[in-house]
């Protein structure tokens, strides 16, 4: 669906790239994770591929399409999410939507089911100026789905959300993978990327630096390690044990603990993505 070659993007033009050989492919059908901190050049990219930012050097296409010859009614199939939300606070939240929708011409979604999906139906006619942070953030997301795209572009779509409602915003993010929809996301949290995307890329300093499934990136990465919690000798207190199952000492122990029936708990010990940046970098996603 979208492939990238060699993109670069200097802001000043003085040989300083905010990003710098930058590859990568996405495609049809899946989500695609850019993971990186603040200021590591995924909002760039994002606004390169999406014509916010002129291309400079590179190549970009859709489906086979380069982006300089992409005809403005293509644009019909790509929905947009900003990280800072920038919405028409004068207006209501419905009015922003049937504003927005009057900007296609293709069929649009009904915005008052829109904002019922989002956790905005009660507040569909308050002004946006009137909104939190949070509301503001899912409104921005309705907005992007709001013409039926097949090509959403998410940046940070769960900044400033509660749990509930980030499980809300989520859930839709799904399923429009499964409809076959196309999702670009950038994020610096580790825990919607591993949950939500197919691949990612790690971004620091305007270059990718990892590239793969967030499984695979964790058995790369990762030890093969369980931390057990099992019944002291006397039945009496719990004691725990991180063993390592690549040693044979530690697995002839695990067997040991698991025969003698004394286990009650076991848990995996992979890496986090945010263990596998920092080991990376030696910086966080934060």
């Amino acid at each position: 669906m979208i492939s990238v070659k060699h993109l670069y993007h200097d802001y000043e033009g003085k040989g300083s790239f905010a990003v710098e050989d930058v590859s990568f492919d996405v495609p049809a059908g899946s989500i695609y994770g850019f993971l990186g901190p603040s200021g590591s050049g995924k909002s760039t990219v994002q606004n390169l591929l999406t014509k916010l930012l002129a291309l400079q050097k590179g190549d970009v296409s859709y489906e086979g399409v380069p982006l300089r010859d992409i005809r403005p009614d293509f644009f019909n199939r790509v929905g947009y999410s900003f990280e800072l939300p920038n919405l028409y606070t004068k207006l209501t939240g419905l009015e922003n939507l049937k504003l927005h929708a009057g900007l296609f011409s293709v069929p649009t979604e009904d915005p008052e089911r829109v904002l019922d999906m989002v956790g905005l139906a009660d507040a569909a006619h308050r002004k946006t100026s009137q909104y939190s942070k949070g509301m503001k953030q899912r409104l921005s997301f309705a907005r992007s789905i709001m013409n039926r795209p097949d090509l959403l572009f998410l940046d940070e779509p769960m900044s400033g959300l509660d749990p509930t409602t980030a499980a809300r915003i989520k859930a839709i993010i799904a399923e429009k993978r499964a409809a076959g929809v196309t999702v670009f996301m950038t994020t610096h949290n580790m825990y919607t990327a591993d949950e939500l995307c197919d691949q990612v890329a790690f971004l620091n300093e305007g270059r990718i630096i990892a590239m793969d499934t967030p499984r695979n990136l964790k058995l790369a990465y990762g030890e093969k390690s369980v931390k057990i919690e099992y019944a002291d000798d006397d039945g009496g207190a719990f004691r725990s044990e991180t063993l390592f199952l690549d040693r044979e000492d530690d697995r002839r122990r695990f067997m040991q603990l698991t025969e003698a029936g004394r286990v009650e708990t076991v848990h995996s010990q992979e890496a986090t993505l945010e263990q596998i940046f920092m080991r990376l970098t030696g910086r966080g996603l934060s």
